[in-house]
């Protein structure tokens, strides 16, 4: 297989599994509702509303990633989505080794690293967009 196509193929798979496996913390969000959210961001004196970009974030950005239409936008939107969680239910503690020698907010991490490598990746060829244009 040619370089490029090597290449395009990694993207793709990035793109699924972190646009994929976030949009079903999204999906589980919008059926069992968003109260802890709406609890953490009140605890924190930042403005209820702020819970609406819960689905831009865990929904929207997640269905982006998996056709690869604006593929490095939707990463950003997802790491800045990941980053609030980061900071809302882990704050200081983020960091910390919990029992099972991972940091505590390994997963959310995850995805906030992810959807950066996105960012600076593109979507690749195998895309709705099929890769072209600055936010591809």
């Amino acid at each position: 297989m040619h370089n490029e196509t090597i290449h395009s193929l990694g993207k793709l798979l990035l793109r699924l599994s972190v646009g994929g496996l976030m949009l079903c913390h999204g999906i589980h969000k919008l059926t069992h509702g968003m109260a802890p959210i709406k609890q953490m961001l009140a605890a924190h004196h930042l403005p209820v509303a702020l819970v609406y970009g819960v689905p831009v974030g865990e929904i929207i950005a997640p269905l982006l990633l998996i056709l690869g239409i604006w593929s490095r936008l939707a990463g950003l939107v997802l790491s800045f989505n990941m980053g609030m969680a980061v900071f809302l239910a882990y704050g200081a503690a983020a960091l910390n080794i919990d029992a099972h020698g991972g940091a505590n907010a390994e997963l959310a991490l995850l995805y906030l690293f992810g959807g950066l490598a996105i960012t600076c990746l593109g979507s690749g060829k195998f895309a709705v967009s099929g890769g072209a244009g600055t936010w591809n």
